[in-house]
């Protein structure tokens, strides 16, 4: 039995190192949007087997990454207007009170909590990338901002519902550069949490959030970003 389990434990090991590797490829560009993946490629780029790789798209297709192809196979998700406005409809409201949370977790304790002092060190690693050009590293530590914003709140709810979107915001932020005024936005999100002060650190997010829609909008369909949609 324990053969069994050590096996099966080898095999998820090996399914969750498969996702991570194509979730990667597919966030960086390495795989296009719209363009077919077929198993057995992967597995040969991957150096596994097709099992874990098999599991994995699987996964992906419940993340939202990845979609069925009509008779079989799987291929990248190219994201439609919808798909941006109903990503935006459900991280809006959850990253506005997220920052309203974390802000009243940080006045309801004595001294100021670790995770203030990550989220300084994602902005600092986010505008040390903006600086040397590295655009993926940047999306990566401002998508990571706001996932350390969700955990500061405290609720696990949200936490798990900001997990199910990470990687297609991750998708839609690196489709698009980051405005200077945004990346401000992110430390006036910042001083508001670290103040403690609630309703300013929800305005300034859904400020942010407000601002990175048109910004995708305008960057995916050409979109005039003073339009409101």
């Amino acid at each position: 039995m324990r053969g069994r389990s050590a096996a099966g434990g080898s095999r998820q090991s090996l399914s969750a190192r498969a996702r991570e590797a194509v979730r990667q490829r597919i966030v960086d560009r390495r795989y296009p949007m719209g363009s077919r993946l077929v198993e057995r490629e992967v597995a040969e780029e991957l150096r596994m087997s097709r099992v874990p790789v098999r599991e994995a798209l699987r996964a992906l297709v419940s993340e939202g990454l990845l979609e069925l192809l009509p008779h079989s196979g799987v291929r990248v998700r190219s994201l439609e207007r919808a798909d941006v406005r109903y990503l935006y409809e459900v991280w809006e409201p959850l990253a506005v009170q997220a920052s309203r949370l974390a802000a009243r977790r940080v006045a309801s304790v004595a001294g100021e909590p670790r995770g203030v002092e990550a989220l300084r060190a994602l902005l600092a690693r986010a505008e040390q990338a903006a600086a040397v050009g590295q655009g993926e590293r940047e999306v990566a530590a401002h998508t990571a901002f706001h996932e350390e914003v969700v955990a500061l709140a405290g609720n696990p709810l949200l936490v798990r519902t900001m997990e199910q979107l990470s990687w297609q915001l991750q998708l839609l932020f690196g489709m698009r550069e980051e405005p200077a005024h945004m990346r401000a936005q992110h430390a006036e999100m910042l001083r508001h949490i670290a103040a403690g002060d609630e309703e300013a650190a929800a305005a300034a997010t859904f400020l942010h959030v407000r601002d990175s829609r048109a910004v995708a909008l305008h960057s995916l369909f050409g979109d005039d970003l003073y339009t409101k949609k």
